[in-house]
């Protein structure tokens, strides 16, 4: 029988957005950058804040665009954690909304997946620097981005 990896849901990030900057145009590709504000993170595994001064540098192609944020968390605790969270956002004509029980966690229509990759020394929150996960984005509004993350398993 063949095997199938399973997502376990892990916390949520609600990143706080500054309105995009525009960097340039290149060969058919816009880049831009978002400043990250702050925000929440909240959920079984972890709890805490994102903390103002990272950013999601975006480049455009087409209808595809490709997603590379970085920015810093501090757990509840005190201790911050490093995160870089790459994706794509795309139209997905074929995708339905999906939810997590009650909760909406992508929009029909769009493709709006990342990867986060977790740095950090603090023993209580090391399980993030050792562990895959996956992120389902939605945009509310136009200055929140709600990640909710998964852990591979």
């Amino acid at each position: 029988m063949p095997f199938s990896p399973t997502l376990a849901y892990a916390f949520e990030i609600r990143a706080h957005l500054d309105p995009s900057l525009h960097i340039g145009h290149g060969d058919g590709e816009v880049t831009e950058f978002t400043p990250i504000v702050g925000g929440t993170v909240d959920g079984p595994l972890l709890r805490g804040k994102v903390l103002p001064g990272g950013g999601d540098w975006s480049s455009t192609r087409g209808e595809v665009c490709e997603l590379d944020a970085r920015y810093l968390l501090q757990a509840d605790d005190g201790a911050v954690i490093d995160i870089v969270n790459r994706g794509y956002y795309r139209p997905a004509p074929d995708s339905p909304d999906q939810y997590d029980a009650d909760l909406q966690v992508t929009h029909a229509g769009h493709y709006y997946r990342t990867h986060p990759v977790f740095r950090t020394d603090a023993p209580a929150h090391r399980w993030l620097a050792e562990t895959v996960f996956v992120g389902l984005a939605r945009p509310e509004g136009e200055d929140v981005v709600a990640i909710r993350i998964y852990a591979l398993t």
